[in-house]
């Protein structure tokens, strides 16, 4: 059995009055087959029963996953492309390129993920659920406006973020990315868009390359992005900086009308594919801080999308975490504890003065 991450306690109700956050997951996230790939079906199958053991699916509230539509897609995607990912996999799929996997039913899964959180949306601004967590797969945040990157292959926030906008008329949808790469193929979706702030703190240089300090400074898509380009390194004082100084006072200086998140969990010091040092309890912690200003700001309405996270213990915990706050739940000792050394990152405060000075955060 998994290892318990949580303490089990009474809900409470939330703003607004609804008890029961919401979550989208549906089997058919499972028919992405990528093989011996880092994101394959294993996180999804791990998440939800380790939900399911814990009692904590059962306190939730099931919003179901449907196709998008070739409209809510080319809100972020070129048609064509999303043709040729119909073709490829129709014909078997493969290897898309060196990080991409796709087979027969990937199609089908990024349709059903695409929709989901878009579903996701619709539920929590219907007051069917006061909050949702989107555990789909494949991730969304690199996928571009005509290619699959990254394990990405439709950009699932994006989308929902452009359905917000649309259905909702929407003039403020706040977009926070704390994966440990940088969601490149969002900040696209939004770069000509003022009614979208995308806000990303990443390991930099790291995959995919982008999401520098100067990026999104000049032009017409001047003021739409916020990055915080990391050190390797940095753990949860670092973190915690990077939200006091710059991640809450944008979210408050925006006002925005609903939150959502690239919930990636791969900066967290036991997963293996980059060089941060979070630990769970710094992930409970950013997460709660992100709750707390949408509760301050827009009526408590987040809505979080699973993107990265590696090591399938950590995922499970932090998504966990994510809903024991959501439930009023206490939250537990971390059980993966401290990062094995004491390595202290260099730069972060002349980064994030740079950052405040850049974006008027004084």
């Amino acid at each position: 059995m998994p290892e318990s991450c949580s303490n089990k306690g009474s809900p409470q109700q939330h703003a607004g009055g609804l008890s029961a956050p919401g979550y989208v997951y549906d089997p058919v996230f499972l028919e992405h087959d990528t093989g011996g790939n880092p994101e394959n079906a294993r996180r999804l199958e791990a998440v939800i029963s380790d939900l399911d053991w814990k009692g904590i699916r059962q306190q939730l509230k099931a919003i179901p996953a449907r196709p998008a539509t070739l409209d809510e897609l080319t809100t972020v995607h070129q048609a064509g492309y999303v043709s040729r990912v119909e073709a490829y996999c129709r014909q078997g799929g493969g290897q898309w390129d060196s990080d991409t996997m796709m087979s027969t039913g990937s199609y089908k899964a990024a349709l059903y993920a695409a929709g989901g959180s878009i579903a996701a949306v619709e539920a929590v601004m219907n007051k069917a659920v006061p909050c949702a967590y989107a555990l789909v797969r494949p991730p969304g945040h690199h996928a571009t406006y005509n290619n699959a990157l990254g394990f990405c292959i439709f950009n699932n926030i994006a989308i929902a973020a452009n359905y917000a906008l649309n259905t909702y008329k929407m003039e403020r949808v706040l977009i926070i990315d704390f994966d440990v790469h940088h969601g490149n193929g969002t900040q696209e979706a939004f770069t000509h868009n003022p009614y979208v702030l995308y806000v990303s703190m990443h390991q930099y240089p790291l995959f995919p390359g982008t999401g520098f300090l100067t990026e999104m400074e000049q032009g017409s898509g001047a003021g739409t992005a916020i990055n915080v380009p990391l050190p390797a390194g940095c753990g949860d004082n670092e973190y915690k900086l990077v939200f006091d100084e710059i991640v809450i006072p944008t979210a408050r200086r925006f006002k925005p009308e609903i939150i959502l998140v690239s919930a990636g969990y791969d900066a967290h010091w036991a997963d293996e594919l980059a060089n941060m040092r979070l630990t769970l309890d710094g992930y409970y912690n950013m997460t709660r801080s992100i709750q707390q200003l949408a509760d301050e700001l827009c009526g408590g309405k987040t809505v979080f999308y699973l993107e990265g996270g590696y090591n399938l213990k950590v995922l499970c915990c932090a998504v966990n975490a994510t809903f024991n706050i959501w439930l009023g739940e206490n939250y537990f000792d971390d059980p993966f504890g401290l990062p094995p050394d004491n390595f202290k990152p260099q730069g972060l405060n002349e980064i994030i003065a740079e950052v405040k000075k850049r974006h008027g955060l004084y």
